[in-house]
C-alpha cells in the first residue's frame, strides 16, 4: 500500500468482506471492548519497565462469542456496538484504531483464521525474545536490525546477538541508553530504515497509524498480538511466539 489511507481502506474492505461472508455484519453483534488492568495485561514480569508497565500504554479487549482480541493504544476507552458500527467507523484517531483492531482480532480468532491473539504473561516475553533471535538466525542470518517500538527484553536479546538501533515514539525512552544501544526518536526513522536489513516492528504500529512506514522496503517482522489480523488480511510477516 502507498499511502497510510490506502493500507486502511483495503484492510476495511477485507475485514468487511469476511464479516459479510460469514452473515455477521447485519446481525446486533455487541464488541465490548475495555483497558485492561497491568496484571490482566502482561500478568507480573520480572522487568518493569515495559511500556504497559509503566503506564504509558493500555491494552483494549474485545471480546466475541468467547474469542478475545486485543489492542495496545495510548487512547483506550469503552465502547460497545455492532460490527457495521466498527466497519463503517472512519479510522482516524488511535482510539477508533484501537476499536477496529481489537474487534478484527477477536472476530478473526472466532473464526479461526488466526490465533495468539492474547498477550503473553509474567517472564514469558522474556522467552519470546530468545526465540525471536533464534528465528531471524534462521531466517535472515546475521542481518542489522530495526527494532521499531521499545520492548526491553527484544531489545537486551537482539543487541547481544546483531548491530541493532532502536526507535520508539515515548519521550522517556528517546536519547536513553538501553542495553548498550541509544533509543532514538521517530524523526530518525528514515535514516534507521536505509541502515538495517531488517526491520522489527510492534504489531500496534497498525493502531498508531505508523505501519505503512514498514511495509515498503525491507523485510519486516511484526510482533505481538495486536497486529494478528491485520498481518493475517495484508499478507503480511507476523512473530509471536507465546501469545494466548
Amino acid at each position: 500500500m502507498s499511502t497510510q489511507g490506502d493500507f486502511y481502506s483495503e484492510l476495511i474492505k477485507r475485514f468487511r468482506k469476511i464479516v459479510e461472508t460469514n452473515n455477521l455484519l447485519d446481525e446486533e453483534i455487541v464488541i465490548a471492548g475495555r483497558a485492561l488492568s497491568v496484571e490482566e495485561a502482561i500478568g507480573n514480569p520480572t522487568r518493569k519497565d515495559y511500556p504497559i508497565v509503566k503506564g504509558k500504554e493500555k491494552l483494549m479487549q474485545a471480546e466475541f462469542k468467547g474469542c478475545k482480541g486485543q489492542a495496545f493504544t495510548d487512547m483506550a476507552g469503552n465502547f460497545k456496538g455492532t460490527l457495521k458500527e466498527v466497519l463503517n467507523n472512519p479510522p482516524e484517531s488511535n482510539f477508533d484504531r484501537a476499536v477496529l483492531v481489537a474487534s478484527m482480532n477477536a472476530i478473526c480468532r472466532y473464526l479461526g483464521l488466526i490465533e495468539k491473539t492474547i498477550h503473553c504473561h509474567d517472564d514469558q516475553p522474556e522467552k519470546c525474545a530468545g526465540e525471536l533471535v533464534e528465528y531471524i538466525k534462521e531466517e535472515f542470518g546475521n542481518p542489522r536490525v530495526a527494532l521499531i517500538g521499545y520492548q526491553p527484553a527484544m531489545l537486551e536479546k537482539l543487541a547481544e546477538t546483531f548491530s541493532l538501533r532502536v526507535v520508539d515514539l515515548d519521550p522517556d525512552n528517546i536519547g536513553k541508553i538501553k542495553s548498550e544501544v541509544q533509543v532514538e526518536g521517530y524523526e530518525v526513522t528514515g535514516e534507521v530504515l536505509e541502515w538495517c536489513d531488517v526491520i522489527v516492528a510492534t504489531g500496534s504500529t497498525v493502531v498508531n497509524s505508523t505501519i505503512t512506514d514498514y511495509t515498503k522496503q525491507k523485510p519486516a517482522l511484526f510482533f505481538g498480538t495486536s497486529g494478528a489480523a491485520a498481518c493475517h488480511l495484508m499478507g503480511l510477516q507476523r512473530f509471536c511466539a507465546l501469545g494466548g
